[in-house]
């Protein structure tokens, strides 16, 4: 970043020494040393500002292309529905005999739906196994 020499920097100590002098070099320092510290804080604070406000960029953004493509499929799913359900009102079959509009019907609309209709066919947990039996102890 700044390109000082050993030589650059030995003339800055010197010339640091003369004017400061001997006696009051630590004080300079400690501030020197205390500035230094605040600039690091202040520079390492709008660092992270910044990079949060890039991650929260980031976040909306896969958020508005995740409801752009839901809302695709939604409309994917929705053109198909009617597809099919006007392709079962044309055919000439008795009503109730089409499976595909039956099905069609019963298919849930909304993910809490689904997720209702799934966990409903999900079967249930078979009952645990009794633990095996001991001998009884002798001399206890």
């Amino acid at each position: 970043m700044f390109e000082i020499s050993w030589s650059e920097i030995l003339i800055l100590a010197i010339v640091t020494l003369v004017f400061v002098g001997p006696k009051e070099l630590p004080v300079f320092l400690r501030t020197l040393g205390r500035y230094a510290g605040s600039i690091r804080r202040q520079a390492a604070e709008f660092r992270s500002h910044f990079d949060d406000a890039m991650r929260e960029a980031e976040l909306d953004q896969m958020k508005k292309e995740i409801e752009d493509m839901q809302s695709k499929i939604n409309s994917e799913v929705m053109s198909a529905k009617s597809s099919i359900n006007e392709a079962a009102a044309g055919s000439p079959a008795a009503p109730g005999a089409n499976p595909v509009a039956a099905a069609l019907a019963n298919m849930p609309t909304t993910a809490a739906q689904a997720r209702a209709a799934a966990e409903s066919k999900m079967l249930p947990m078979p009952p645990m196994p009794a633990p095996p039996s001991m001998p009884p102890s002798v001399g206890s």
